[in-house]
């Protein structure tokens, strides 16, 4: 059985979403920040501060591009997809969903944006970050799942749902 990879926005609910999808669906779960975090014995944010933007990018990109992992929900980081190696791998170890939500309610859901570890380059907002990223999430994609309005329930249906239908195209 193939992984199940949730890609989207800080916010977007892939670690809550895939933590639960991985119970209904007897998956493991893995979340990539974690991994990073055991890999790098330090936490995103001073990863983010000593080895700057770019820095972080590439050890995201290091530690997605090598998960080896079999039936198993991988909750990633919203940065993820600057990795080039690291979504192809992705790609091809598993379904990759992306949980589409308006700027609105990330923007609601985020808060304080500095304390979720959102990475944002120098003069960037969150509106020009997500503009910058949503076109990303779509082009790296299997599946484009809209969680606007839903709760976590309907959400985990829906995405459950979607996963059945594209195996079976397969």
């Amino acid at each position: 059985m193939k992984n199940i990879v949730l890609i989207g926005m800080p916010g977007a609910g892939k670690s809550t979403i895939g933590v639960i999808l991985a119970k209904v669906l007897g998956y493991r779960f893995l979340d990539a920040d974690l991994l990073i975090q055991e890999q790098e014995k330090r936490l995103l944010s001073e990863i983010i501060a000593l080895e700057g933007l770019d820095g972080f990018i590439a050890i995201e990109n290091q530690v997605n591009r090598d998960i080896i992992a079999d039936t198993s929900v991988i909750a990633t980081g919203g940065s993820v997809i600057y990795g080039l190696e690291a979504m192809e791998h992705l790609r091809e170890i598993g379904i990759v969903i992306y949980i589409k939500l308006s700027y609105e309610t990330i923007k609601n859901r985020l808060g304080n944006i500095k304390q979720r570890g959102v990475v944002l380059k120098d003069g960037q907002n969150l509106l020009s970050l997500y503009k910058e990223r949503c076109p990303l999430y779509e082009k790296y994609a299997h599946i484009i799942v809209d969680g606007e309005g839903l709760n976590t329930e309907e959400l985990m249906e829906l995405i459950a749902a979607k996963i059945s239908q594209f195996s079976h195209k397969g």
